[in-house]
């Protein structure tokens, strides 16, 4: 079966879509988009293991009082580039009524969850454009073994804006991002 995408999607607009254009994608369009140099990243439906893993972080990460959890919003890192991270911790006073996307500057962390479709862009592209950014902390989780998580931690070495690694986690996430983070990495948990 061929599903033929709507006339606003192809072939797009001249030079590409623009950050700005997300908050004007007609109503139905799909509901989680992103934006990588200027192209539209549309989301598949999720895995159990993907829900689990957002529903563990977005109940599990307990930050100070100035941060909060977000989820699956986006954080417009430039003109052509607006990721939607599935976690983020963002300054509590970013956020607004009405705020589609975050501004790099009140993202403190972000955590992606691969899935086989973003595994390139999670592992190589995000990166890159969120450190590149000054985003402080960066973690990709990815499933192991069914329902069993490991989670590669880094932190931004502001010198040179690129990523360095400062842990491998399985079964327990311990590390320190301005704060202590210690979270069972348990799925079962997590359904109760």
């Amino acid at each position: 079966m061929t599903t033929a995408f709507p006339e606003w999607f192809y072939p797009g607009p001249p030079g590409g879509w623009t950050a700005d254009m997300l908050d004007h994608l007609p109503p139905d369009a799909p509901k989680h988009v992103e934006l990588i140099d200027g192209s539209l990243i549309m989301m598949p439906p999720q895995t159990t293991f993907h829900m689990l893993a957002l529903r563990l972080f977005e109940n599990r990460l307990t930050p100070p009082e100035e941060l909060l959890v977000a989820r699956e919003m986006t954080v417009t890192l430039g003109m052509r580039q607006r990721p939607e991270p599935d976690i983020l911790l963002v300054k509590r006073a970013a956020f607004r009524d009405g705020l589609t996307s975050f501004k790099p500057e009140d993202v403190h962390l972000v955590v992606e969850v691969v899935s086989a479709e973003s595994r390139e862009r999670d592992r190589m592209t995000k990166p890159i454009k969120y450190s590149d950014a000054g985003i402080a902390y960066f973690w990709r989780v990815e499933e192991e073994k069914p329902r069993l998580p490991v989670v590669y931690t880094f932190e931004l070495e502001p010198a040179v804006k690129a990523y360095v690694p400062t842990g491998v986690h399985r079964g327990r996430l311990q590390t320190y991002i301005g704060f202590d983070v210690d979270i069972d990495l348990d799925l079962d948990k997590v359904i109760g």
